[in-house]
């Protein structure tokens, strides 16, 4: 017989998982307009009382490079603030249980986030990273592979000094947008090397919507059988092509515990404009159209795993309702489908029902629920040549 039970099925899919939040950094990178200081801080806090508790809140690299987080000061304050203390008290959650993140893609910004760190604004966790297409990791970088190793190894030990921890990223796990095709067994190795030097935790990132369900599903099946602890290993899915829920899926089926995504989909590449001026970035876009790309969409995806019955933690309207301000914000249509179509809710929309049903079972003479004629038998019969076969 066929098994039903899709946790019997995939006996290491999680009842409970743990999803991040990254719009502020991840999503706001790819904004070609700067989007402002109280509006970071607004979705930031909003999405902490909504029930996150990882959250990225800026990149700490150049803000000649990236001016969309030249305000990385001011918005870490107000989260050590006694006002953002003081509320998020009196909806009893404490502050020890939220990690603050910032990426810190190479040296200068890890020594910043110290600093930060020392004046008593700093955080918990911050990220560097490597692709497994040197290529990709080149444009990333501007070093080679082997130089950011050691330099990623000079930083762990730098931070974990400072009480940072460190989140080693491997990109391009599933493709790279530059060379093409890449091994899954390279990410593997990428990983082990990261936690061979000292990193507290990994993301393991498709970050060009690369990935299919069949090949996350293998690769994250890899990586547990070769490192099978899942608090460990965190899952970040770009969306280009409208798959990205299918990686997830294929992410829970093998396991994976954590995954992260954006208000509204947004993010991508580091904009190469701001507001009226060209900006450095990452170069050219990797894309035909950048408004069509990001990552997973919150919204859509808190609706997904909260009707698989999975616990998560969020207030999914409150979250609905940010992603409905946040298309005010960046003003245009984003990503999500959740805000205008809502949750499948069990009690139905009785208010489109066509009235006059009632009236028409009384009529015919029919009870209340009655699905099939009264002297129909109670069980359909299968022509013989549809029937199973035992």
């Amino acid at each position: 017989m066929t098994e039903y039970d899709y946790w019997k099925i995939f006996p290491r899919m999680p009842r409970k998982v743990t999803i991040g939040d990254i719009t502020i950094r991840d999503g706001f990178q790819h904004e070609e307009k700067f989007i402002s200081t109280a509006a970071k801080i607004f979705y930031a806090e909003e999405m902490i009382l909504a029930g996150c508790r990882e959250i990225e809140l800026t990149n700490l690299g150049n803000p000649a490079g990236i001016p969309q987080f030249r305000d990385a000061e001011q918005v870490l304050s107000y989260f050590r603030s006694d006002r953002f203390l003081k509320r998020i008290a009196k909806k009893g959650i404490k502050p020890e249980d939220i990690t603050y993140t910032a990426v810190t893609i190479r040296e200068p910004a890890v020594d910043r986030a110290i600093e930060l760190k020392n004046k008593g604004i700093g955080l918990d966790r911050i990220l560097m990273m490597v692709s497994t297409d040197p290529e990709h990791h080149f444009a990333n970088s501007g070093t080679t592979l082997s130089m950011y190793w050691k330099e990623a190894e000079r930083c762990i030990q730098k931070a974990a000094d400072a009480g940072i921890k460190m989140c080693g990223t491997v990109s391009t796990i599933w493709g790279s947008p530059i060379t093409g095709a890449t091994r899954l067994e390279d990410a593997v190795e990428f990983t082990k090397r990261w936690l061979s030097i000292g990193a507290y935790d990994i993301e393991h990132a498709d970050h060009d919507g690369s990935a299919s369900a069949a090949q996350v599903y293998r690769y994250f099946s890899m990586i547990l059988d070769e490192i099978p602890v899942p608090e460990v290993h965190l899952a970040h899915f770009h969306e280009t092509k409208r798959v990205a829920s299918a990686s997830v899926l294929a992410a829970l089926q093998a396991g994976i515990t954590r995954f992260e995504g954006t208000l509204g989909g947004l993010g991508g590449q580091p904009a190469n404009f701001l507001d009226d001026c060209p900006m450095r970035g990452t170069g050219e876009y990797y894309y035909k159209d950048p408004r069509y790309v990001g990552l997973i969409t919150m919204e859509d995806l808190l609706v997904m795993i909260d009707e698989l019955g999975i616990e998560h933690r969020y207030d999914v309207d409150r979250v609905l309702w940010l992603g409905e301000k946040m298309e005010k914000t960046i003003g245009r249509r984003l990503r999500s489908e959740a805000i205008y179509n809502g949750r499948t809710l069990k009690e139905g929309h009785m208010e489109f029902a066509r009235p006059g049903l009632k009236k028409l079972i009384e009529k015919q003479g029919e009870k209340p629920g009655q699905l099939v004629p009264a002297d129909w038998a109670p069980r359909a019969t299968l022509p013989e040549k549809y029937r199973a076969r035992s």
